[in-house]
């Protein structure tokens, strides 16, 4: 379809702004995946009723076989190419970033409103949502849901699913609904409502009931996974509860789009202390983990040796992103730096952050895992204030940045990124992933992640241009899933699926269960208007073929 027509054609019924310009188009066609994908048009839609017009819209044209879709983004910080669409794009950040209304218990948000700014909302009540990724400088609400994230505290908190409360979402036609838990009375209503939202109710419900059992063996044991459609959470057996808004978390914008999130979070504990532990070896972390994970930190995190260099070596952002003059910082550092100019940097930096109500149990927690852990006769300390563990927080928070923004040559290829596998496996698990990596010496990587869920983001460092390099990443990615399957562990922790890992669910999932995805996405979906080609239906020659070599 003509772009000036189509625009001409959505003017009449959006009151947000429409872009056909090239610079729009071209920060739409990129995420922080290896992906470029430029969209037709760009859409900043201002309303919920902009976005019942523009789904409408798509789903008309669509019924007339004509090829247009719709495709939700806010911050663009997925890794997978969730929000690339070569159709219609609509982008929230502009218009749609109000916090709409906050509580001692819950807030509103739309989906284009900035974790950093939901969270100073919420904290003025006392409370924030847990999961936000490392990326909380620059994520937004829509992406934080669309992905369900996790992050730092995911260890202790669980993921984005368990803090919604409703979504306000527009289906596929442009009807509109907010869902919700429902049972008794309030789910038989639903049940019968002549509407689109009764039907995918109905739909789903049946689907869910008749086939409950295989779906709930189906449920990745993992601590969490944002792989595939989460047909185990939808339903409740036991109390016949439906609430299809733990069915659109983590969808990508599949199903429906979000129009509106209320989520509810944490009372924060304000103490607390960290034990770093110094690490020679990823095959150790086998034993370390599961020692620390005894002591029950609310966080354990990680960061690697490249990591570690290379925030050394951009020293002025990391200070530009803690505050203070470089040289209080540069003192604060003198031990870091010292480790750099020797050769003694270890190959992990352990972060296991505890936290209290009071400064003495943040500090007798702290220094009984640490005395307690001089048993791996491995350097460790202890931080004695949030201002001391600021500086390793900010290197595993902005680790990815700075590998993203930074490297001359070289650019992320996140494609193993996101792998989990259960904690007690690790020291089967470790040296067998090792051994894949030996295989490719000629890939520079980092090792970040969350290792007391035994998540790692692992990213491989290249020269997109260098020939040969996409099928080495091929091949790294069909060895490492395989591994990863063969531990009944996740492809995806947190990332979720986009472009990327579509194509592999079929490796991770049964050929009954994607069966079901595919009559979710069809109950939900029944025209692939939202956001095709993620989740199910997924082209892996289509991502490959626009992999983005400019950057």
């Amino acid at each position: 379809m003509d772009s000036s027509v189509l625009m001409h054609e959505l003017q009449a019924r959006l009151t947000g702004e429409i872009s056909i310009s090239e610079e729009a188009r071209e920060k739409a066609a990129r995420d922080t995946s290896l992906f470029y994908v430029k969209p037709e048009l760009v859409v900043y839609p201002k309303s919920k009723e902009d976005l019942m017009q523009l789904a409408k819209y798509v789903h008309e044209k669509r019924a007339q076989n004509i090829d247009l879709s719709l495709t939700m983004r806010a911050a663009g910080t997925c890794m997978t190419g969730g929000p690339l669409s070569a159709s219609i794009v609509a982008d929230t950040t502009r218009n749609m970033n109000h916090v709409l209304e906050v509580s001692e218990e819950e807030a509103t948000s739309e989906p284009g409103v900035f974790y950093r700014d939901f969270e100073k909302e919420t904290l003025k009540k006392g409370w924030l949502l847990p999961s936000y990724p490392a990326s909380r400088e620059l994520a937004a609400i829509g992406g934080i849901v669309s992905n369900n994230s996790g992050g730092e505290k995911t260890l202790t908190y669980g993921k984005t699913e368990r803090y919604v409360r409703a979504l306000d979402v527009v289906f596929a036609n442009g009807e509109s609904d907010v869902l919700r838990s429902l049972s008794g009375e309030a789910l038989q209503k639903k049940l019968t409502e002549q509407t689109e939202s009764g039907r995918i109710h109905r739909e789903m419900y049946e689907l869910l009931k008749t086939e409950y059992d295989v779906i709930q063996a189906a449920k990745p044991s993992v601590s969490k996974n944002s792989s595939g459609y989460y047909l185990w959470n939808a339903y409740d057996k036991a109390t016949d509860t439906l609430d299809l808004s733990k069915l659109v978390v983590g969808s990508q914008g599949t199903l429906a789009v979000v129009a509106s999130a209320t989520l509810s979070g944490v009372r924060p504990k304000e103490h607390s202390r960290m034990v770093v532990m110094f690490v020679p070896s990823t095959a150790s972390l086998g034993d370390i983990i599961p020692a620390f994970l005894t002591h029950k930190p609310e966080t354990l995190e990680s960061y690697d040796d490249n990591t570690f260099k290379i925030a050394i070596k951009f020293f002025k952002d990391i200070a530009l992103r803690m505050g203070g003059s470089m040289i209080s910082l540069g003192f604060r550092f003198l031990p870091e730096f010292w480790m750099a100019l020797t050769g003694g940097v270890p190959k992990i930096i352990l972060m296991a952050e505890f936290v209290a109500d009071s400064e003495e149990e943040a500090e007798h927690a702290a220094m009984a895992a640490f005395e307690d852990m001089k048993r791996f006769n491995l350097p460790l300390k202890v931080t004695h204030s949030a201002e001391e563990s600021k500086k390793y927080w900010t290197f595993r928070r902005e680790s990815f940045n700075l590998l993203r923004n930074r490297l001359q040559g070289f650019r992320t290829a996140p494609t193993i990124d996101d792998i989990i596998v259960h904690p007690k496996d690790l020291p089967e698990f470790l040296p067998k992933l090792e051994n894949i990596f030996k295989k490719y010496p000629e890939l520079i990587y980092t090792v970040a992640g969350h290792m007391g869920d035994a998540n790692f983001h692992i990213i491989p460092l290249v020269d997109l241009k260098k020939e040969g390099i996409v099928d080495t990443l091929h091949a790294l990615m069909d060895e490492v899933f395989e591994l990863v399957f063969l531990y009944k562990g996740s492809m995806s922790a947190e990332h979720n699926d986009g472009l990327l890992r579509t194509p592999y669910l079929s490796k991770m999932y049964s050929p009954k269960l994607i069966s079901l995805f595919e009559r979710t996405k069809d109950i939900f979906d029944p025209l692939h208007c939202l956001n095709p080609g993620k989740k199910v239906y997924g082209d892996q020659k289509f991502g490959w073929q626009h992999i983005d070599t400019a950057k």
